[in-house]
């Protein structure tokens, strides 16, 4: 009798077995289909953030005071890559432009001595064209440029200096090279080669741009600031200056 109500408590507890068992698969199931969305979610989140920060906008942080007024320390800006086209990585490929660097625009290119480096210039010599500067004054094709965005923080601090020596392979005929003496505020007329482009920091006085070192090649150009979207000022000590000294007047102006 014993043995008989024994195989009766398990065949009455075999279905509850099957039952248990059936739920615990149904919630491996749920779990590793959960897991299974989850991991989709990202990599597509993942590939969305590196397609748009290849060729569309990316970050990029002002490091120095060399476009002041018009950019300053601890701007953050968003860059439109796809406006002069995007490299696509690992090749030599471009994407086809949009439209091509203008005279006055601010660029965001590698810096053509480092080119791990990112600099941020305005545009003013254009492929062909002949730039020269008297007296802190810009001269493009022999017309002075009116540049309300220059700021002069040493004026009357002309200096040679070495690095300008590049400049005489590329004087106008007019120009005595043998004789040629740039000065950070005078110096040129210099003709712009093709594929090429001059470039200045708005922050005359302070900027290492293409007096120093050379012209900026079309290929080097990565793209055109559209706005910032934080600023902080970093000269500050106050603790957390990301956050006690956010200049908020600036959040969403846009970068001409």
């Amino acid at each position: 009798m014993a043995k008989k109500r024994r195989q009766t408590k398990k065949r009455q507890d075999a279905p509850e077995h099957e039952e248990l068992g059936a739920r615990r698969r149904r919630a491996e199931e749920g779990t590793g289909r959960w897991l299974w969305e989850w991991v989709k979610s990202i990599s597509v989140a993942i590939l969305l953030f590196l397609v748009i920060r290849t060729f569309a906008v990316e970050a990029f942080k002002i490091p120095t005071g060399s476009m002041e007024k018009t950019l300053l320390v601890g701007d953050f800006l968003l860059v439109n890559k796809a406006v002069y086209g995007a490299q696509v990585p690992f090749t030599g490929v471009r994407l086809p432009a949009i439209e091509n660097p203008e005279r006055g625009d601010i660029v965001v290119f590698e810096y053509p001595l480092d080119q791990s480096k990112n600099y941020v210039k305005r545009v003013v010599g254009l492929p062909g064209d002949k730039v020269a500067m008297r007296g802190g004054q810009l001269y493009v094709n022999g017309e002075r440029l009116d540049e309300d965005y220059v700021q002069h923080t040493q004026p009357g601090g002309d200096y040679y200096d070495p690095q300008f020596e590049w400049q005489r392979g590329y004087v106008a005929p007019d120009v005595d090279g043998d004789n040629y003496r740039p000065t950070r505020d005078d110096w040129g007329p210099i003709l712009v080669p093709v594929g090429n482009y001059f470039v200045m920091g708005d922050n005359r006085d302070n900027s290492q741009d293409s007096r120093y070192w050379g012209f900026v090649d079309r290929n080097l150009i990565k793209g055109r600031p559209l706005f910032i979207y934080y600023s902080f000022d970093r000269s500050k000590l106050r603790p957390l200056p990301w956050l006690t000294e956010v200049r908020w007047s600036r959040v969403g102006d846009l970068v001409r």
